[in-house]
């Protein structure tokens, strides 16, 4: 794993303290399931969404296979996706950067980024696409919630074995303030630090 980002994750776990009561409890619902897939011999499929699958499912899927392959977490396998396709906001990806994580992408209107975090470990390949886009799982997924929009429009998730609501504030409406870089930094460290809080409470 990249130095920078070995340093960012080792600040963020001094902050594993300061995680909310109320968000510990759906984290660890999180890392229940992981377990509990990992006890079925099973892979632990998440499928994380937001309305665009530009900003927070996006940084979700990348932190939690992150923090998997950081905790040593096997069987962990992260998606995302919307309830319409956008891209991958260029703010986020430039947030995930000055993490420590190198991101390298395709042209078009629609970038499949690919996102590297350690020189023995496949890149994740990031684009904008709808939750039940025939590149995410279709059955026996866990669909984590990440934005109270997506969360009430999509009362049902077809295919998925259990439905967790962790809605994350949307850093967009930072978007063309002094404050942008700021609140996305903090979005992305805040997503971070929990998927750390799950990672390390899934150990078998």
């Amino acid at each position: 794993m990249y130095n920078l980002l070995k340093t960012y994750i080792k600040q963020v776990e001094q902050e594993l303290s300061t995680v909310p009561k109320g968000r510990r409890e759906k984290l660890h619902e999180v890392a229940e399931y992981i377990k509990r897939r990992h006890a079925e011999n099973e892979s632990a499929k998440l499928t994380f969404i937001c309305t665009h699958n530009s900003r927070r499912s996006t940084l979700s899927q990348v932190w939690a296979a992150v923090l998997a392959h950081y905790y040593e977490i096997d069987g962990v396998e992260t998606f995302s996706g919307g309830t319409e396709a956008t891209a991958f906001n260029p703010r986020a990806v430039a947030a995930v950067e000055r993490a420590g994580l190198t991101v390298k992408n395709k042209e078009g209107k629609n970038p499949h980024y690919h996102v590297y975090f350690s020189d023995d470990a496949e890149p994740l390949e990031c684009f904008s696409k709808t939750y039940n886009d025939s590149s995410n799982p279709q059955k026996n997924f866990a669909a984590v919630m990440t934005c109270s929009d997506a969360d009430q429009n999509c009362p049902f998730i077809p295919g998925a074995s259990k439905r967790i609501s962790l809605p994350y504030k949307d850093p967009k409406e930072s978007d063309g303030t002094p404050q942008e870089s700021d609140v996305y930094d903090e979005r992305c460290r805040q997503i971070a630090m929990e998927m750390a809080y799950v990672m390390s409470h899934s150990k078998f």
